[in-house]
């Protein structure tokens, strides 16, 4: 019987004793991580790094405590935090991203916070934790690391959709981050990432007509010419008539030979902004695609007219005329040699348009003296209609063009 008292007595003695171990085993790695934002707050983020890892080392059996509190990871993710902010390039050589180490600790507290005790803090911490994404995704886009600037957007993204930040404002969307993400997106080359951003803009109206113009140009990054066309004409329907729209929708019927689908859409820009030279100008350009020079050399004049000093228009205006001359030249040379008479006829008429063809190229050289298909131009002018004084000169001029 005192044997066996005896034997109780020990066995609670060793239960005791176990406890104690493991009571101490807990504080032990509990205390390491106060230890570590202990040396996060004095400075010393190479110790404390090194101190709250140890207390998450999965593969020691003494860490099941500190691995599975919550504060652990809410200490964790400050420190990171703490080696992105510090201004010592060591420290900040510690992690190679340090920001997303963060993310991923603040995240863990949550998963393991079942009762809900950390909420509030993690909350602000989590917006904190913007403020360092946004500044981080600012200078990646802007030193062209656009990887690394989409990889923050969608975090911050990520984060504001969390529970605990979507409570009090539950129907807040953030527009500009969605946008950045796009325009990240769109400089990665990471197209249908782009295509997704955008469409959550426009679905939000930010931005207006503009991301209607960055969708299509996605579409036709991608060669999608079809997807390009609906996006914009999704676009035109919830902006009629703007320029952002009708201009990249006009040129890709143009680019797809769709000439007169194009002047219907650059009809519409023009009646929403008639004082736009440039449709004008470009409406030129689409008539002489489908050969009818007669109503394109009434569009450049419209250009001039409202941009006098408008080179490009000048110059097409000369060359419709300078090619009427060319063809009428065949004509005129296809005249059997018995009929010198109808050969007088017919080059005459050449040289009425050539002659209509001298003032424009002139004036377009006299707004651009360098511009060398010009100087081209009138040099064969000349020389057709026997200037020979200025053809002279207009050879010697070419010979200092490089």
């Amino acid at each position: 019987m005192k044997n066996l008292q005896q034997n109780n007595l020990t066995y609670k003695v060793l239960l005791v004793i176990i406890l104690l171990f493991t009571i101490s085993d807990t504080f032990a790695q509990k205390g390491k991580v106060n230890t570590a934002l202990g040396l996060k707050d004095a400075g010393k983020l190479d110790n404390a790094l090194t101190t709250i890892e140890e207390a998450i080392d999965a593969n020691n059996p003494k860490t099941e405590s500190s691995i599975n509190w919550p504060r652990t990871w809410e200490v964790r993710g400050e420190i990171f935090q703490a080696i992105f902010q510090s201004k010592d390039e060591n420290y900040r050589k510690l992690s190679a991203d340090p920001l997303s180490e963060a993310f991923k600790s603040y995240q863990r507290v949550l998963e393991l916070d079942t009762k809900n005790k950390f909420s509030n803090s993690i909350k602000i911490k989590m917006q904190l934790l913007i403020q360092d994404l946004s500044i981080q995704a600012e200078t990646a886009f802007n030193d062209q690391y656009y990887d690394k600037a989409l990889a923050s957007f969608e975090q911050i993204m990520t984060i504001e959709d969390n529970p605990i930040l979507k409570a009090e404002t539950p129907d807040a969307v953030d527009t500009v981050i969605i946008f950045n993400a796009a325009l990240s997106a769109y400089n990665a080359k990471k197209f249908d990432k782009a295509i997704e951003f955008y469409k959550k803009a426009a679905f939000y109206k930010y931005n207006g007509a503009k991301t209607y113009e960055m969708l299509s140009d996605c579409f036709l990054s991608k060669k999608d010419t079809a997807g390009a066309l609906e996006i914009l004409q999704e676009g035109l329907k919830e902006y009629p008539g703007n320029s952002l729209i009708l201009v990249p929708l006009i040129d890709v019927y143009e680019k797809n030979n769709k000439v007169e689908d194009a002047i219907k859409y650059l009809d519409l820009a023009i009646s929403k902004d008639p004082g736009n030279e440039s449709f004008h100008f470009f409406r030129g350009i689409l008539f002489e695609r489908l050969q009818n020079t007669d109503e394109a050399i009434k569009c450049y004049e419209k250009a001039i007219e409202l941009k006098p000093k408008y080179m490009d228009a000048f110059f097409n205006l000369g060359i419709i005329y300078y090619n009427r001359g060319v063809k009428q030249v065949n004509v005129a040379n296809s005249v059997p040699s018995n009929q010198p008479e109808k050969y007088d006829v017919e080059k005459n008429k050449a040289d009425i348009e050539f002659k209509n063809a001298l003032p424009y190229l002139e004036k377009a050289h006299e707004l651009d003296g360098n511009d060398k298909i010009t100087m081209e131009s009138l040099k064969n002018l000349y020389y057709r209609l026997k200037i020979l004084d200025k053809h002279a000169e207009i050879v010697e001029k070419l010979k200092n063009i490089l």
